[in-house]
């Protein structure tokens, strides 16, 4: 867990510097309103699984807010079954179904509720020493081994061809040990998830669009809900608010969005919506020094929000765990976002702050405990 006064006063001390050049700009300053627990940033390095460092980071939280003890949980586990589950699905609809690295964060869910979980210690993915993941050459593997399966080449559908793919996953990840010794106590992934006190049946996502009936479950439309995961739609306002009262709460949510669009600077460790154009024709270079300052924001209303969707200007880029908020000096409300590009590619331990509006506009989804809903929209879901 970072702490509270240091990060905000590493992140202004490095505003400070950056306005050198640009006096008229006015620097961020932040107050700390919620830091909750969490245990430290991971790196997913060449990897296409932030979806599974996020939730697996909220789930790390989870266990240090019912048992204040520190767990390192195994995110290439949950990584390495959902890929046996895609791959299914992938063969099952004869190829017309996403098959690559991404995910969502209820196919860590999934993966608990089957398979269980285990510690780092116990399978960290990375055999023969290596030390960062790196799946570019897994994952092209992975696809054409699938494709040649579905191409039914010998006339009738192979149906050996998982003992094939679990060898792959043995080569690039290494193999699941069947018990790990851990405080003193020999488990399975399944016993492991019961001694620890997880219950899959205790989260819900939550997604915001129009073009779906609110109060209402339904398979959100992206290519990496390739399980057909369901949704909770509520309105938009509602949603923001069921985040902030979990927060309050003391839960922190596992964050689904849009990382890519303009206003996003993680080197500066801000996320905002300029008020306008005003990026046109600037470099990467010179958008990162102007997002080091304050800057007026767009209001985003659930009409604006449901038309980037549409327009495919707001898609499912990445998955980070949100665990706190913060004001600037203004008021203005941010959230302070845990990422898993590991410590060194920003100067806040690999955090940011994403601006209310930022959080309107680009939310794909977020998942959370429903202990940690508004009674109103427990109630909607019930």
């Amino acid at each position: 867990m970072i702490k509270k006064i240091g990060f905000f006063v590493t992140f202004f001390a490095l505003c400070s510097f950056l306005s050198v050049a640009q006096e008229e700009h006015e620097s961020y300053q932040f107050d700390t309103i919620i830091n909750l627990d969490v245990t430290p940033v991971k790196n997913q390095a060449q990897s296409g699984t932030c979806w599974s460092f996020a939730t697996v980071s909220m789930l790390e939280s989870e266990l240090l807010r019912k048992t204040g003890k520190h767990y390192d949980l195994s995110e290439m586990f949950f990584v390495r079954y959902a890929y046996i589950n895609r791959a299914d699905q992938y063969l099952r609809r004869h190829g017309n179904s996403n098959f690559g690295p991404g995910g969502q964060a209820h196919d860590v869910i999934d993966v608990l509720k089957s398979f269980g979980c285990m510690p780092e210690k116990a399978y960290n993915g990375l055999p023969d020493d290596k030390k960062i993941h790196n799946h570019g050459e897994l994952d092209a593997v992975l696809q054409a081994y699938l494709d040649v399966i579905r191409r039914k080449r010998s006339g009738s559908f192979n149906t050996q061809w998982l003992k094939g793919f679990n060898a792959l996953l043995d080569a690039y990840l290494g193999g699941i040990p069947d018990t790990f010794d851990t405080e003193k106590t020999t488990h399975t992934p399944i016993s492991y998830v019961a001694a620890l006190g997880l219950n899959a049946d205790d989260y819900i996502e939550l997604t915001s669009f129009t073009h779906q009936p609110f109060y209402s479950n339904f398979v959100l439309e992206i290519p990496d809900n390739w399980s057909d995961g369901l949704y909770f739609n509520i309105p938009i306002n509602e949603m923001m608010n069921a985040i902030d009262h979990a927060l309050e709460h003391g839960y922190t949510i596992a964050w689904d969005g849009d990382v890519s669009n303009v206003g996003f600077s993680f080197f500066n460790g801000v996320a905002v919506v300029p008020e306008n154009d005003l990026f046109d024709g600037m470099n990467k270079e010179e958008v990162n020094e102007r997002l080091a300052y304050i800057l007026p924001e767009k209001m985003v209303t659930q009409d604006y929000r449901q038309e980037m969707f549409d327009k495919q200007v707001m898609t499912d880029d990445h998955l980070m765990h949100l665990t706190g908020m913060a004001k600037d000096q203004y008021g203005t409300k941010y959230y302070l976002i845990k990422n898993s590009w590991g410590t060194s590619r920003n100067n806040y331990g690999g955090y940011l702050l994403m601006s209310e509006q930022y959080l309107r506009l680009n939310t794909i989804a977020v998942m959370l405990n429903k202990e940690g809903l508004p009674k109103s929209i427990g109630k909607a879901i019930k």
